[in-house]
């Protein structure tokens, strides 16, 4: 069986990474280690890592430097690298690392940070791609622009003299922090204006920090906002159960705030960052360039953009998958063409599309019924599934057929192509397009 690690850990300490190793493995981030710089160079010369895991120590010196060289030798492949520090990052470490955390770290924790920075890279990635795009095509986006405004903190919670005493600390460096004493004046906030980061107060009763961070995961405005749960003293929580509740980081009691204050307002300007970068992606739907029922791109700009998403991924050396989903031409659906009402959902269902797939991706429609996606840095099993996904949320949703008669539902046939060394775009989409009859139909 072929090993494809996917986070490469660097550490000086066998047995400290053969225990961060087994972690990540457990969550599904094959890895492989590192004990020096000089052998992580050989690693990332022979396979295509995903990210970088450092681990540092009390007394290890800046690792701002060995950071920076992994990240040389993995160019043009953005590489994202996490430190693991025993000790605070110099302001050198906090800007040339993506993220400082402190060790140890919780495994699911990790796991999600993880999942964050390699999305994160896909998606500077696909930016450049498409900038150079449109660019070609006498348009321009716009580039993110660094928002130099203090970050925006919103603290809930009881007042407590350690809650304030982080609060203090957040103002210090420079953030705007906004208290909220109840959940309801939390979303009040929430709604009316917009934040870089959340920290919940868990006193002795938890209820309303989870009620918090419960709602917020079930909003799509409010999902990415980065929270963080600062416990009461003698709070006995299951770490891995609130990681998958939502949070972005757990701060234990004994944490100083100073060290709390920078965990959260790191996360709150990579949210910061991602937010812009994410804007700049979804505003091509407005351009004039894309279809203007759907706002996806059109046949001709696909082809054009996946050339270049093409040779990326090959000289990144990540994979790229194309899939094909058709529209299931059912009595129903037939009946709702011929009438007209099938044109009238086709806009819905390609906004549908365009927000069930990650801001790196790319759709298209190709013709009337017939849409398609890029996915980066995706297998062809994972893209299998991220498609099943969207047909099946669109499958569960009835659109109109006209007074007196019953709504349809759309079914679509389904093709998946992950591009071989060396083949052409247009080939893979081919291949895709082929698999439409072999592949298994995803009803609603």
């Amino acid at each position: 069986m072929d090993f494809d690690p996917r986070i490469l850990v660097v550490t000086g300490d066998e047995t400290e990474g053969e225990a961060l190793c087994r972690q990540l493995d457990s969550e599904g981030w094959t890895t492989i280690t590192a004990p020096s710089p000089e052998a992580a160079a050989i690693v990332l010369e022979d396979f295509p890592i995903e990210a970088a895991v450092l681990v540092a120590g009390a007394g290890d010196a800046d690792v701002s430097g060995v950071a920076a060289r992994l990240k040389g030798l993995a160019s043009p492949r953005y590489l994202p690298v996490i430190a693991l520090m025993g000790r605070a990052p110099t302001p050198e470490e906090s800007t040339t690392v993506d993220l400082a955390m402190t060790a140890p770290a919780h495994p699911v924790q990790l796991r999600i940070r993880l999942e964050q920075l390699v999305r994160a890279a896909l998606a500077e990635e696909e930016l450049n791609l498409r900038i150079d795009t449109f660019r070609q095509q006498g348009q321009a986006i716009d580039l993110p622009v660094t928002d130099l405004t203090p970050v925006r903190v919103l603290a809930a919670g009881k007042p407590d003299r350690r809650f304030l005493a982080l609060s203090n600390a957040l103002t210090e460096d420079g953030a705007e922090v906004v208290a909220a004493p109840t959940p309801y004046t939390a979303f009040d906030y929430l709604h009316e204006s917009p934040f870089d980061a959340a920290v919940l107060w868990g006193a002795e009763d938890h209820a309303p920090a989870l009620s918090i961070a419960s709602g917020m995961k079930r909003n799509t405005r409010l999902y990415h906002i980065p929270v963080m749960l600062y416990l009461n003293d003698g709070a006995q929580m299951d770490a891995s159960d609130l990681f998958g509740r939502g949070f972005a980081d757990v701060a234990a009691a004994d944490t100083d705030e100073r060290e709390t204050a920078r965990r959260l307002l790191a996360m709150a300007r990579f949210h910061r960052r991602q937010t812009g970068v994410r804007r700049a992606l979804e505003s091509v739907r407005g351009s004039g360039l894309t279809d203007p029922d759907t706002g996806l791109f059109t046949r001709d700009l696909f082809a054009q953009h996946l050339g270049r998403v093409s040779e990326a991924s090959r000289e990144r050396r990540r994979p790229l998958s194309l899939c094909v989903l058709k529209v299931t031409m059912t009595d129903p659906v037939e009946e709702a063409r011929r009438d007209g009402w099938l044109a009238r959902a086709l806009p819905q269902i390609g906004t549908m599309v365009s927000r069930l797939i990650r801001t790196e991706d790319t759709a298209a429609r190709l013709s009337s019924v017939v849409f398609a996606l890029a996915l980066p840095g995706t297998t062809e099993a994972q893209a299998r599934i991220a498609a099943q996904r969207i047909v099946a949320v669109i499958g569960c949703t009835a659109f109109e057929a006209g007074p007196g008669r019953s709504p349809f539902v759309v079914d679509f046939e389904l093709g998946v192509a992950e591009q071989r060394s060396g083949e052409a775009p247009a080939r893979t989409l081919e291949r895709a397009s082929a698999s439409l009859a072999t592949d298994t139909r995803v009803a609603s």
